[in-house]
């Protein structure tokens, strides 16, 4: 509650109350309040009673605050789809072939406000997006579906290969941030490839790049040779045994 401050009037005329009265010090404040308000332009006063409201509001305003326990584990995802102790898997870039990761949330005592997921080639270097929306997902999404063949028709200046791929998933804090209890941290423990299936050939176009003449060519020498010394051992064996009679 705002207490006013008493008009002192004599005859209509505002009184100013002598030194000694104790209500000199209250008036002479007042009045000096009043007087630099009177000054402000419209706009500056307007400012003044924003920030006096805002000041009021803001010391009767609560804050809660999230108490984490420093022996808390450091918080991320769990890979659940695949497994994330199974072996490496092959997804094939094919239509309508889609991919879905799925993890678990543990030990979050702060959920980061966005995730962003993707797959990291070390064959070339490329890091790219996983998902629908660029890689960006809500905090508390447990799972991401990926279409590795709507992407690499989208985005053809940067194809994916035939290769193994990591699978990263990080915070606003990305792949170094600090590890912190409760708190999100990233993980790039999965693994998976990618291949590209091949169109089909009739068996009568077929051909064996093995068994080509020049195979054959490379392959006839040995076999001629060891023939000729087989031959000749022959022949000198038995010339050995005619002597001998």
């Amino acid at each position: 509650m705002v207490m006013r401050q008493p008009s002192l009037l004599r005859d209509g005329q505002p009184m100013v109350p002598e030194a000694g009265d104790a209500r000199s010090a209250t008036w002479r404040a007042g009045m000096d309040a009043r007087a630099m308000r009177d000054m402000m332009t419209p706009s500056k006063r307007a400012f003044s009673d924003a920030s006096s409201g805002s000041n009021s509001q803001a010391s009767t305003a609560t804050t809660s605050a999230i108490f984490i326990p420093i022996t808390a584990p450091v918080g991320g995802v769990q890979f659940t789809q695949p497994p994330q102790t199974a072996a490496a898997s092959f997804y094939k870039i094919a239509s309508s072939q889609l991919i879905t990761f799925g993890w678990n949330l543990t030990s979050l005592f702060i959920t980061p406000s966005q995730l962003t997921v993707s797959a990291f080639c070390s064959a070339n270097g490329n890091t790219y997006p996983v998902g629908p929306t660029d890689g960006v997902i809500p905090g508390t999404a447990t799972q991401v579906v990926w279409g590795p063949y709507s992407y690499q028709t989208a985005h053809p200046q940067q194809p994916l290969i035939i290769a193994s791929y990591t699978l990263q998933v990080m915070d606003a804090h990305g792949l170094t941030g600090i590890p912190a209890p409760g708190r999100f941290a990233a993980n790039s423990e999965m693994t998976f490839a990618l291949y590209k299936p091949q169109t089909y050939t009739p068996l009568a176009s077929w051909t064996c790049s093995g068994c080509s003449g020049a195979s054959l060519s490379a392959v006839a020498p040995p076999v001629v040779i060891s023939l000729i010394v087989t031959f000749f051992a022959m022949l000198l064996g038995g010339w050995g045994v005619l002597r001998r009679r």
